[in-house]
């Protein structure tokens, strides 16, 4: 089968189209014929030898932990009924760029009928994420929420599921493109990030008393400057670090500032719970609440290039690779 492999650490060219045998299932697995695979910022990290979250891969690996496809293969132990149906699978952290990909049955998520598999990925992994990040720091009615990265596919949702709380919103991103975005999300205010006085105008919107909630997904100085404009009483929750490194604010600052910090380890925790969101999500995408902005797709052999997408900020929303 083709697979997409890397050899090497270092830029989207180690990205390479190669061909591997089929995948074999173990008892309690299942493969999937894959026509959809997901990938995350974090995997660019990941790719370079950069990420200080996860451990490194063994050289050569096919990278991708999430995909979507019908159940092909069974493995002992698996009920037959898994065969043929429409699922999202995790892989782990390698093996989803691929045509097709061993899953533990554990790790499949049933795909509601009428949603596509694209819109599925995105609402399984962002969504999850973002509705999870909603339930750690909830939102009220008439409260100021600013979300970074705010075109991105977590971002993205996080706009909206604070306007379905009844919120008002300010998203920040860089770029006439991802304002524009976020605009069409229905965000009250956008913000670009990259101009030396985003903070002063985030303060002005909001009447000069800062966001009640932060949605910290940037890190790096834009988080910094973020939690410097929070509200008093309010709350600045981490969950990415696109800048390269995470917010981490001293226990100190934040009991200055009256500001409850949720740090980028709540994300530890979360993994036990991403069913629960993602039928949540999915319930709210079905309702017409949200829905996933899904910027670019590519097809296998152009792997490299979504990662350099993602890599260099020009994507909007979630990025995936179809089959």
């Amino acid at each position: 089968m083709r697979v997409v492999q890397v050899h090497r650490f270092g830029g989207p060219e180690e990205l390479v189209m190669g061909y591997a045998p089929d995948p074999v299932t173990g008892p309690d697995q299942v493969v999937v014929e894959v026509e959809v695979a997901g990938m995350t910022f974090v995997e660019t990290q990941i790719r370079r030898g950069t990420d200080p979250w996860h451990e490194p891969p063994r050289l050569p690996y096919v990278p991708g932990g999430l995909v979507a496809g019908r159940v092909s293969g069974l493995g002992p132990g698996v009920d037959a009924a898994w065969l043929g149906r429409r699922v999202i699978a995790g892989t782990g952290d390698t093996g989803g760029f691929a045509e097709r990909a061993a899953a533990s049955v554990t790790d499949l998520f049933p795909v509601p009928d009428g949603l596509g598999l694209p819109e599925a990925v995105a609402l399984y992994s962002d969504g999850s994420t973002a509705q999870g990040l909603v339930e750690h720091a909830p939102l009220d009615r008439g409260q100021w929420v600013l979300v970074e990265a705010a075109a991105g596919g977590v971002g993205s949702l996080l706009v909206q599921l604070a306007q379905a709380a009844g919120a008002r919103v300010i998203g920040a991103a860089r770029g006439r493109q991802k304002l524009d975005a976020i605009r069409e999300l229905g965000a009250d205010a956008a913000v670009d990030y990259s101009a030396a006085d985003w903070t002063e105008q985030v303060l002005e919107v909001t009447g000069g008393k800062g966001p009640d909630v932060v949605f910290d997904g940037v890190g790096g100085g834009i988080g910094r400057a973020a939690f410097e404009v929070t509200a008093r009483g309010g709350r600045f929750s981490v969950h990415g670090a696109a800048s390269g490194e995470a917010t981490v604010i001293d226990p100190a600052d934040a009991r200055a500032r009256g500001v409850e910090v949720l740090g980028i380890e709540q994300l530890f925790g979360f993994r036990p719970h991403v069913p629960r969101w993602a039928r949540q999500i999915m319930t709210q995408a079905a309702s017409g609440l949200v829905r996933p902005l899904i910027g670019r797709t590519y097809p296998l052999e152009r792997a490299a290039d979504a990662h350099a997408a993602i890599e260099n900020r020009t994507a909007l929303g979630k990025t995936l690779l179809l089959l």
